[in-house]
């Protein structure tokens, strides 16, 4: 059963899985890449000399959007109705960003991230950060998202930095499971019968 932890459990899979891929293929040689996760903060690297983009070669892991599985929903309530547990499926938006020193070292980090994704589609058992205590069935989809030029221009417009270039990310179906929901208490009406 996942909790509220599993969105930040979620980054936290996607970090260890691109970074443990980075260091089996020397994506940049004689370079140590990471994939780190960024808040919008991050972006603003003129201004944040502390910011993790900084010190490149990483892959940034910008989590965007965050929405309710339309698919998954309702079955999903079904399940909370007989179990008394709430469940909300959601899709989880991320975008993936190479900061290296050049164009040649951007690319090749991005093309291991993407190999990566490819091979490692479902994330699942061991591969799940621990700190949302995922049950032992659960999985998380990754798969490569589609994003016109547009809105991806519109996402740096937004976080106010300059045009990089980028791949979304979908992680989905991520469950948060709430607590049992409490049972409503029993109430008797005992009602007279009056004479008329």
């Amino acid at each position: 059963m996942a909790t509220f932890e599993a969105i930040s459990a979620t980054g936290k899979t996607i970090e260890r899985l691109l970074t443990a891929r980075f260091a089996a293929d020397e994506a940049v040689s004689g370079l140590d890449v990471k994939a780190v996760l960024v808040r919008t903060e991050d972006f603003a690297v003129t201004t944040n000399q502390n910011s993790v983009l900084a010190q490149p070669p990483v892959l940034s892991v910008f989590l965007y959007r965050v929405e309710p599985n339309g698919t998954m929903r309702a079955a999903w309530s079904a399940v909370g109705s007989q179990d008394g547990q709430a469940h909300l499926p959601l899709d989880l938006h991320y975008l993936l960003t190479p900061w290296a020193e050049n164009a040649e070292h951007e690319h090749t980090i991005l093309g291991s991230a993407l190999a990566c994704i490819d091979t490692t589609p479902i994330a699942t058992g061991p591969l799940l950060y621990p700190s949302a205590a995922w049950a032992p069935t659960e999985a998380v989809q990754l798969l490569l998202d589609e994003m016109s030029i547009d809105n991806l221009a519109r996402v740096f417009d937004s976080l106010q930095s300059d045009f990089k270039l980028s791949v979304t990310l979908l992680a989905r179906v991520v469950r948060i499971d709430g607590g049992t929901r409490p049972v409503d208490p029993t109430t008797t009406v005992i009602l007279e019968e009056q004479a008329l």
